[in-house]
């Protein structure tokens, strides 16, 4: 037993349903190339019915040496034709075929908020897709049937006990999750407890279930809200353009606009819960922390969720305000590539955790450790190796993001605690 790691351990950011999903998908995160990627759905294809879909998640094009995705053509190719949908491993970006963009209604001519259809030279789909367009793509793959939930939410639960954690919190939580979470609890099927976070148009559904729930298994956390996308898909909404951005949307993409921010929050606060907010820019970060402050929400429980680039001085503002860090550091480890590329002038700014701990913030109460499984794999001990070493393992010591904000191994393992 690591004599650092504490008896009982959370994860503070998980997706139950979504890594329920996931591990009947293909995974794509060791694999290497566009080609490998291209074979390894071809695979998948040749073992289920042409009317079947392939799905897969995982893939981390900037970790190639070519970072190209395949085209629609390439996958209808492999695939005979069928409905192909393989999301980048960030779930903010995906590739889709031909009949898949077909049966979403997916063609050249749309214009998505907050998102993007990408096109080739001749003005055609790619089959690439970002942010709200991925999101479309996404809401039109059949969803497993209401029988099906069940077997799926419990292998999501049982994955993460396997890894020694006792609470989940869940940061997009289904209007019907807690209710058969409580029921799996009750039949002694897990004995992971849940904290659920709807997305803030879900809430009231939610809180109205939530009355049969009992508590020591299941209960309310907040309402989640997204403010931006993520660095690999240069949609993290930034105070300064990244290098390498897409000229339409330099400095990233707005999901919510300041007025907006501050709405969501009020909503929260009429129904006497915090808000957890999807912030991984540091134009993000502070879009949150001034919406925290303008709407007299300091000290109510508020959260932060990832903040992977936060400018220093923002870094007092989450004790003064009272705003839970909630990061993941293990998602360091596959974002290095992207990082380097996108912001080589601030990666002085990226997870500073150790300045957050100095600012007062307290490991395991508000400066907490997640995954975003199954965004990234939810063992922990890849968020140990990101903030305690800030490199994957096997890279040499000059090859790290930022290490002077390394924290110890006891710090990291007590923002795991409880």
């Amino acid at each position: 037993m690591n004599p650092y790691r504490p008896t009982k351990i959370r994860e503070a950011h998980a997706h139950l349903f979504q890594l329920g999903r996931s591990l009947q998908m293909v995974d794509l995160c060791d694999c290497d190339s566009r080609e490998e990627m291209i074979d390894m759905m071809s695979q998948r294809a040749t073992s289920v019915q042409l009317d079947e879909w392939v799905l897969a998640h995982g893939a981390r094009p900037d970790g190639w040496d070519d970072p190209t995705w395949p085209t629609r053509q390439e996958l209808d190719r492999a695939c005979d034709g069928r409905a192909v949908v393989a999301w980048c491993f960030d779930y903010h970006k995906l590739v889709a075929s031909s009949s898949a963009l077909a049966f979403a209604k997916i063609d050249g001519n749309m214009q998505v908020d907050s998102g993007r259809v990408e096109l080739n030279t001749d003005g055609e789909p790619t089959g690439v897709l970002i942010e709200h367009a991925a999101l479309m793509m996404w809401n039109a793959v059949p969803e497993p049937k209401e029988s099906e939930r069940v077997e799926l939410v419990r292998d999501a639960c049982v994955h993460l006990e396997s890894m020694g954690f006792v609470e989940m919190h869940e940061l997009k939580s289904q209007p019907w999750l807690g209710h058969l979470l409580n029921d799996l609890y009750a039949a002694g099927e897990i004995t992971l407890r849940s904290v659920l976070f709807p997305l803030i148009k879900d809430l009231r559904e939610t809180l109205a279930h939530s009355t049969s729930w009992n508590e020591q298994a299941v209960r309310m956390g907040g309402g989640k809200i997204f403010v931006d996308g993520t660095f690999n898909s240069r949609t993290a909404w930034m105070l300064e353009p990244f290098a390498d951005g897409h000229e339409g949307y330099p400095r990233g993409t707005l999901m919510m606009k300041p007025k907006q921010i501050d709405a969501m929050l009020e909503i929260c606060k009429s129904h006497g819960l915090p808000i957890a907010a999807h912030a991984i820019g540091d134009g993000a970060v502070r879009a949150v922390l001034d919406a925290i402050e303008r709407t007299d929400c300091a000290h109510s429980g508020c959260r932060i969720e990832h903040a992977e680039l936060i400018d220093e001085t923002d870094i007092p503002r989450f004790k003064e305000l009272g705003a839970i860090a909630s990061i993941q550091p293990c998602h360091l480890l596959p974002d290095i590539e992207a990082l380097r590329k996108a912001v080589p002038d601030r990666l002085d700014r990226v997870f500073p955790i150790r300045e957050l701990i100095e600012s007062g913030l307290d490991p395991g109460v508000d400066l907490i450790f997640g995954s975003d499984v199954p965004i990234v794999r939810a063992n922990p001990e890849d968020s140990i190796q990101a903030a305690v070493y800030r490199r994957r393992v096997g890279m040499d010591e000059s090859q790290a993001i930022n290490f002077n904000q390394r924290i110890s191994e006891t710090q990291a393992w007590a923002c795991f605690g409880m």
